[in-house]
């Protein structure tokens, strides 16, 4: 059996997981509502305020799937109960954010403004001008709207410019010798 596929996901107070036809699982919270369709293979059990994931057979498929869907479905429930949340630091002189609006404008060292729009499902906070915070119940959606954020300036290894992780470390680089270093 699967460690992670076994455990049991405990629905807390507040939270409503509706099992549809084709294993369609919607998932209500108080930071909003997800839907998803997991595989169909896969036994999904709701009982009282527990819900049980079972694998049909011990083939190689199904034992993979069995761990995946019990995640997913453990990610639903805590992304509608407490939410995710991403925090990206900016480094770099010149190198600030903003929001306006929905909008996240950010001054990046090249000859234009980068302009990202808030996504739906999203909110995006700016607490300080070199910090940003990236929030929201659904994770792979918050880890992509990161990602992609990031990825308009990533952090380089030599004077560590660039948008990174807050978690993040960034391995430096020396810089080539000068002129006089040769002997």
């Amino acid at each position: 059996m699967s460690r992670i596929g076994r455990k049991p996901i405990e629905i807390p107070a507040g939270v409503e997981v509706k099992i549809g036809d084709g294993n369609h699982v919607t998932v209500k919270g108080p930071k909003g509502t997800l839907e998803q369709n997991l595989h169909s293979d896969m036994v999904l059990k709701v009982e009282g305020n527990v819900v049980t994931v079972e694998r049909p057979s011990e083939d190689k498929e199904h034992k993979a799937l069995h761990g995946l869907t019990r995640t997913l479905l453990a990610n639903m429930v805590e992304g509608v109960t407490n939410g995710f949340s991403k925090e990206l630091e900016v480094n770099g002189v010149g190198y600030r954010v903003q929001k306006q609006g929905k909008q996240l404008v950010m001054n990046l060292g090249y000859s234009h403004q980068v302009v990202m729009e808030e996504i739906p499902g999203i909110t995006i906070d700016v607490p300080n001008p070199n910090k940003i915070v990236i929030s929201g119940p659904d994770k792979q959606a918050v880890g992509q709207f990161a990602a992609e954020v990031r990825e308009k300036r990533p952090p380089e290894p030599y004077k560590g410019k660039g948008i990174k992780y807050a978690t993040e470390v960034v391995r430096r680089k020396e810089g080539k010798a000068g002129k006089g270093a040769k002997k």
